[in-house]
Order: C-alpha cells, then sequence, then structure tokens
C-alpha cells in the first residue's frame, strides 16, 4: 500500500510505525486507519521484525483520535460502510495491535487524546514524554468507545478513574498518568525515541515464542471485550446519525461552546 497519512520504517528487528498529520496533530481519518493497519499487519508477517514503536510526529502530539473534520452525518469518509457503519475501521486496528505477536511500544509525545488515547491504552508499553498529556474527549464531540477505550482502560486505571477520564473529560500530565497505571516510563522530549529503541532492543534479546505466548495470555483475560466492541462500534454508527452527535461535531469544527443542555429536555 502506498502510504501518504503514515511512515514506516523496519531496521534491526524493530520496525516504527509514525502518525504523519502533525498539522492536525496527528488526528486520523479513515485513510489513515487503512494505513496504519497495513503496516502492523506487514510488521506481523515479517518474522525479522520483533518489536513495533508507534508514535506520532513531531513534538505536539502522538494522536488526537478522529478528525472531526472528516465526520459526516454518517460518521467518517464518504459512505460510512467501513469499520462497523462509523467509516473508520478502529476496531480492526485495535485487534490488530493486540493480536500481533511482538511487543507494541507506544512512544506518545504530546497529546494523546479520545481515540488517540485508546491507541496508546491497547498497546502492550508505554513511554511518555514530560510533555505527553492523555485524556478523552468523545462525549465533548458526540463520540464514545464502549470497548478497549472504556471496558479495557478500566481493567488498567480501575473503574472510578476510569469514569472520572470518560465521563469529566480532563486532561492529565505525564506524571499524573504514570501514577494511574498509564505510563511505564516517563523520558525527557528528546530522549523518547531512543528510550523506546533501547526497550525494543531489549525486547529482541527475549524468546520471540515465550513473548508471543504471554501476550496471548495477557489478552486472553480481557478477550472478551472485542465483543464489546462491535456492539459499541454499531451503536456508534447509529448515533453518528442523531442532532446529538452532530451538535458535538458541529461546535468543534465551529469553534463555539458546545451544547448538549437540549437534548435533557
Amino acid at each position: 500500500m502506498e502510504l501518504t497519512d503514515v511512515l514506516y520504517e523496519k531496521d534491526n528487528g524493530i520496525a516504527k510505525i509514525t502518525i504523519n498529520r502533525p498539522n492536525i496533530y496527528n488526528a486520523f481519518r479513515a485513510q489513515t486507519v487503512k494505513e496504519l493497519i497495513s503496516c502492523f499487519r506487514d510488521a506481523w508477517d515479517d518474522n525479522r521484525i520483533g518489536a513495533v514503536i508507534l508514535t506520532g510526529a513531531g513534538e505536539k502530539a502522538f494522536c488526537t483520535g478522529g478528525d472531526q473534520k472528516e465526520k459526516g452525518d454518517n460518521g467518517y469518509g464518504s459512505s460510512g460502510g467501513l469499520g462497523n457503519g462509523i467509516g473508520l475501521e478502529v476496531e480492526a486496528l485495535h485487534h490488530v495491535i493486540r493480536a500481533i505477536p511482538k511487543p507494541v511500544i507506544a512512544a506518545v509525545n504530546g497529546y494523546a487524546i479520545g481515540g488517540g488515547h485508546v491507541l496508546h491504552v491497547v498497546c502492550d508499553l508505554t513511554i511518555a514524554a514530560e510533555n505527553a498529556i492523555f485524556g478523552q474527549s468523545g462525549p465533548k464531540v458526540g463520540s464514545y468507545d464502549a470497548g478497549f477505550g472504556s471496558a479495557y482502560l478500566s481493567r488498567i486505571v480501575g473503574e472510578k478513574k476510569a469514569r472520572e477520564i470518560w465521563y469529566l473529560c480532563e486532561q492529565y500530565s505525564a506524571q499524573e498518568a504514570k501514577e494511574m497505571g498509564l505510563v511505564n516510563k516517563i523520558v525527557p522530549q528528546g530522549d523518547l525515541m531512543a528510550v523506546a529503541e533501547e526497550w525494543a532492543g531489549k525486547i529482541l534479546e527475549k524468546s520471540p515464542t515465550a513473548l508471543k505466548m504471554l501476550k496471548y495470555s495477557f489478552n486472553a483475560d480481557s478477550a472478551n471485550i472485542e465483543g464489546i466492541s462491535q456492539l459499541s462500534m454499531g451503536s456508534l454508527a447509529m448515533f453518528y446519525r442523531t442532532e446529538e452527535s452532530a451538535e458535538g461535531k458541529n461546535a468543534f469544527v465551529e469553534k463555539r461552546p458546545v451544547d448538549f443542555k437540549k437534548f435533557r429536555k
């Protein structure tokens, strides 16, 4: 696949996948998600690759989720038919990150918000730059992830904290994220990729079969969430067709305060 939204390189057993839309804080559109899936599948098929690093271009953002300017009445993309009806194959992307039999390290540089926050959550490990910011935005823009973005998040940080993250849509520093178990390590911005590559190098020294079976064992405990995610994405496709969801997107694009009060009458 010809890549337009993603950078992909392989070197010394490490695959590095970079979301390359820095001008819009690495928000993804349908094409971006397709390219990410393609790169992960290539890394999966390449027996020389033992670890994958996922990051975002520039210093401002890892990923800020779906590009709201690409979102229409039926979801993202022209038809909205992909991805269980939302026009984004995010469910397939989450699946390939979890299923690839190689550890995936999220190198978070700047904002990891909304769907971008979910991406780092489903990765095996997260290394954050000191300037990293974490949080959810779905209920602010008429969206949600009731699968891995919430159910699996609660496995990591606990239900009370996960509800706080989703209900309030506040933002958290790298240190706060580490304290709640969302981040493994915090490093200076300039050292982020070097440390991610160092960790990937340590992984390469380990038995690939042992790592594969350990990853599958870790995944087994939360495998049921994949079914929940399918239900979530199906319901999200219907929700995107409502005036309530449109209000969130329109307020974001028009840079005005959102008004959800009218939907509580």
